[in-house]
């Protein structure tokens, strides 16, 4: 990995983790994955830019498994997502092949502009939402 690369990382998980995350956490109507930590077990919430097509939920991490949450993920994949203030249970798959840069042509455009901007290891998930 590039010290630019590197550097980037660091200073967008930083913002990320102490300043915009706590406030879009508070937010009710903001997007949220909700994991369970790979080492506490204690639910970890995550803002996240994404839109529900039928009973899937597709998102665009920009940092891939250097992200926490994707990390997570891959020790339980089991989440909830909370869209429009209303939470759902489901199941993320981690989509390695899936062209990341063409997906966020298709998910909201404010956060698939940062993620591109920002990102320096784009992976696409989808969580298979339980039907109610």
């Amino acid at each position: 990995m590039s010290r630019l690369t590197d550097v980037r990382f660091r200073a967008a998980t930083a913002f990320q983790r102490y300043v915009a995350n706590p406030l879009t956490r508070r937010l009710p109507g903001h997007t949220l994955i909700e994991t369970t930590g790979r080492v506490s077990g204690l639910p970890r919430r995550t803002p996240v830019g994404g839109r529900r097509v039928g009973d899937a939920f597709w998102l665009v991490s920009e940092f891939g498994g250097r992200s926490q949450y994707i990390r997570n993920i891959e020790a339980d994949p089991r989440v909830r997502v909370r869209l429009h203030g209303r939470w759902y249970t489901g199941t993320a798959h981690l989509l390695p092949d899936d062209d990341p840069v063409a997906r966020t042509r298709s998910l909201p455009r404010f956060n698939s502009a940062a993620v591109r901007a920002l990102g320096t290891d784009l992976l696409t998930v989808r969580v298979d939402l339980d039907r109610l």
